[in-house]
């Protein structure tokens, strides 16, 4: 049984100018244990939909879905204190700008003590020795001095670091990795995927990773799901769908990857699909 199933999965927002389809239909699953890559360029519908399962959308969003389970459990229609107990244990999720997603007001080791103390019951100084462990599970460097940062100072990098050792603080069981290196630079980049993939292999956990970036997916996922404009184009094993893909836009995600650059000019998803017009 899967741990996440969702079957046509749609999302509107309402607007001034009437309803807009963000998400038009999608299914998606993932077991335990499993890491799938949900890839598309921006705009494909990739975040609105793990937000949708997380309960982060505003009230102009609406929500239908055939089916929405965790771990056999419906969690469609959960009230406050029951999505209170899954979301931030059982799944949680890491978002694109770490350092916009840290409270400026509080230190870093305020923020993930917070959530030690709330969701595992630990007293002051249990958090703060557990705090610690998870800094240098994650590799901060410095942990005891780190602790009383303000995420202004620390870099990027650090920063994601942190979003990644509260995320891991109550061992969740479905992590949610929503473009998790953006933000960062190269280098960078290369040390937060190697941590997760790390982490998530030492945890056990399924990981879901929101990306738009081609070889990011062929380093990490098992299963990858295609999105384009809200929908679903394709869904496949990794090795498959770089070696046969079946669909017209991802065989166009996959040519436009820097790799196949002629001459000056860097190629474009739109050099190669060209999508169906909609009367």
């Amino acid at each position: 049984m899967a741990l996440l199933n969702i079957r046509n999965l749609s999302v509107k927002f309402a607007t001034a100018t009437g309803s807009f389809t963000a998400v038009d239909g999608i299914d998606v699953h993932v077991d335990k244990g499993e890491v799938l890559a949900i890839v598309g360029e921006s705009g494909s519908g990739k975040s609105v939909s793990m937000l949708a399962v997380m309960g982060l959308l505003p009230d102009t969003a609406t929500i239908t879905a055939d089916e929405m389970t965790y771990d056999g459990q419906d969690i469609s229609n959960l009230s406050a204190s029951e999505r209170r107990r899954l979301i931030g244990r059982e799944i949680t999720m890491i978002f694109q700008e770490p350092v916009a997603s840290l409270n400026p007001a509080f230190t870093v080791g305020f923020q993930i003590e917070e959530v030690l103390r709330l969701n595992l019951g630990l007293s002051n100084r249990e958090a703060r020795a557990k705090a610690l462990d998870l800094f240098r599970a994650v590799g901060i460097p410095e942990p005891e001095d780190k602790i009383t940062a303000y995420p202004h100072q620390m870099s990027g990098g650090q920063c994601q670091r942190v979003m990644i050792a509260i995320a891991i603080a109550s061992n969740p069981r479905l992590l949610i990795a929503d473009e998790p290196t953006t933000a960062l630079d190269v280098t960078i980049q290369k040390q937060i995927l190697d941590l997760l993939m790390a982490l998530q292999e030492d945890y056990g956990m399924a990981l879901i990773l929101i990306t738009h970036d081609m070889g990011v997916v062929a380093e990490t996922a098992d299963r990858v799901v295609v999105q384009y404009k809200g929908r679903k184009m394709e869904e496949a094993d990794v090795l498959s769908l770089f070696e046969n893909p079946q669909h017209a836009y991802t065989r166009a995600l996959l040519s436009a990857l820097p790799e196949h650059a002629t001459g000056d000019r860097l190629p474009t998803v739109s050099d190669f699909f060209v999508p169906e017009v909609t009367p």
